[in-house]
């Protein structure tokens, strides 16, 4: 198996042994993003609408860099410190990841602390 690491400066910095995608055979797998700014690598406004657009245009970015996009996503994983953010979450991520009349499989799961205290973490797998 060869992967390919992806790196993007359009994208928050790794921040630990791991990179922001790994590309093998026709798939991408995202790092787990962050409400980060990447030109400041600080959290974003405290709210879960704004995390949650950044973090969905930290993946964007990533995917991008690494020749796919939000609309070629087959799973995502979404970590919330407080479920009652869900809606909120989920209007942001359906504008990104529901538009092209086949959302991709999704598992979302509360946590009891995200980095940096965040409110949302998500990960995605996407075709080439």
């Amino acid at each position: 198996m060869s992967k390919t690491v992806i790196a993007t400066g359009n994208a928050p910095a790794a921040i630990g042994p791991y990179s922001q995608g790994i590309r093998t055979g026709n798939l991408i797998f995202t790092a787990g993003q962050i409400p980060l700014d990447p030109a400041t690598q600080q959290v974003v406004a405290a709210g879960i609408t704004e995390q949650t657009t950044q973090v969905m245009e930290n993946l964007k970015a990533v995917l991008e860099a690494g020749g796919s996009s939000l609309d070629r996503v087959v799973k995502a994983t979404v970590f919330l410190t407080d479920f009652n953010d869900f809606a909120a979450m989920n209007e942001v991520y359906g504008a990104y990841l529901g538009k092209n009349g086949a959302p991709p499989a999704r598992t979302t799961v509360e946590v009891s602390k995200l980095p940096r205290n965040v409110l949302v973490e998500i990960e995605l797998v996407a075709e080439v």
